[in-house]
């Protein structure tokens, strides 16, 4: 019965992610865990398995346009894995319960950024239309990778809703290309994180392949019906549904338990 569960929450999961982009992954902790009874640990790798295969295969597209920096990929990728094995470790010595408190968190500072509009782009770190300046660049963006690789280790998230607006706001990239780099950063922290976590997780295979082969394959057939929508106001709704779920995990947390 659990893999059908897992099949059904993985196909409404990668719906999300297919339409939305990565920040729908920001609900698989939840899912694993209200819907399929997994512990916390156990629900990090099966979330890192499917928050980097949806990466991947939205980083595709991306990589065959161009629409890539591999340089600032780079540097967030070096700044935010040695963090990611960080993050796990420090998971590893905190209780279940303040691990959901702060994941609750992290959903709610998601939320607040689905529901702002696009950010304009800055230009502190443009030297040209397409020129770095890595002087400018390197004290802004080495922070921002190692938050991301921390909060991918210890929480299971890919951390598109923090990459995103520190490669627009602070770096100065087109929205495309950050949303293309955005998923390369995600998909070497993902891979990062899934190896820290192997060594004392208890994966449950067969659910882990039904949740994330059904996320996989929806998001892709999502992805291509959702260019064709228009996704601001479902981004918003989803917004509030992500606040309604880190609400439930707070009570559920604080005062069920």
């Amino acid at each position: 019965m659990e893999p059908v569960i897992a099949l059904v929450l993985g196909a409404i999961l990668g719906i999300l992610l297919g339409l939305l982009g990565g920040g729908g992954s920001i609900l698989a902790i939840p899912a694993l865990v209200y819907g399929l009874g997994l512990e916390f640990r156990q629900a990090i790798p099966i979330s890192l398995i499917v928050v980097g295969a949806a990466a991947l295969s939205g980083a595709i597209p991306k990589i065959r346009a161009g629409q890539v920096d591999w340089r600032l990929a780079a540097v967030f990728a070096a700044a935010g894995i040695p963090a990611t094995f960080a993050g796990t470790a420090v998971g590893t010595l905190l209780p279940q319960p303040v691990l959901l408190v702060g994941f609750a968190a992290v959903m709610v500072v998601a939320g607040i950024r689905m529901l702002r509009e696009n950010d304009d782009t800055g230009t502190a770190c443009k030297t040209g239309d397409s020129g770095i300046d890595w002087k400018r660049c390197a004290p802004r963006s080495i922070p921002a990778g190692v938050g991301v690789g921390f909060l991918t280790g210890l929480f299971g998230v890919g951390g598109g809703f923090l990459i995103i607006p520190a490669l627009v706001i602070l770096l100065g990239l087109e929205m495309s290309v950050a949303v293309g780099t955005s998923l390369i950063v995600i998909v070497a922290n993902s891979a990062a994180g899934l190896v820290a976590h192997l060594g004392d997780a208890d994966i449950d295979w067969p659910i882990t392949a039904a949740f994330a082969g059904a996320a996989v394959v929806t998001s892709l057939v999502a992805g291509h019906l959702g260019t064709r929508m228009e996704t601001g106001r479902l981004r918003r709704w989803f917004a509030w549904l992500v606040f309604a779920v880190a609400a439930y995990v707070l009570v559920d947390t604080l005062v069920l338990r």
